[in-house]
C-alpha cells in the first residue's frame, strides 16, 4: 500500500478531486475500492500564481500561500495512475504549482 501526499493551489483543488474521482484507479463502491482521500487547508511555501493568493504570517514571519494538502491511499498499482491524474488537474502552467511524494504504508489496520 502507498499514502501519495499531493501539495496543491487552492484554485485547482475541486479539479483534482473530479478528476481522481473519475479515474479508473477510483474504482467505485461495487469493486471495493481501498483507499482514502484527506484533505487540509495548510499554509505552504508554493509560489503565488497572483498577488491575491499572497499572505503573510505574524506566527511565521514570513511571506505564505493557502493551499491544500491532498493525502490519498492506495494500492501500489494504482499509483501511476492517480499521480498522472493529480498532476494533470493540478497543473497551473507555472513552476512551483505543488509536488507529489509517494511513500509505503508499513501497516494498516482497519477500525471496527
Amino acid at each position: 500500500m502507498k499514502e501519495i501526499k499531493a501539495y496543491l493551489h487552492s484554485n485547482r483543488i475541486a479539479a483534482v478531486i473530479a478528476a481522481l474521482k473519475s479515474s479508473p484507479a477510483w474504482g467505485d463502491d461495487a469493486t471495493g475500492r481501498e483507499h482514502n482521500l484527506t484533505l487540509y487547508v495548510v499554509k505552504g511555501s508554493l509560489t503565488p500564481l497572483h498577488e491575491a493568493e499572497r499572505r503573510f504570517s505574524l506566527e511565521l514571519g514570513d511571506e505564505v500561500v493557502n493551499e491544500y494538502k491532498l493525502e490519498l491511499h492506495c494500492e501500489d498499482e494504482q499509483v501511476d495512475g492517480f499521480v498522472t491524474t493529480i498532476s494533470g488537474a493540478g497543473r497551473t502552467g507555472q513552476p512551483g504549482a505543488g509536488w507529489i511524494y509517494v511513500t509505503n504504508v508499513e501497516r494498516t489496520e482497519p477500525i471496527v
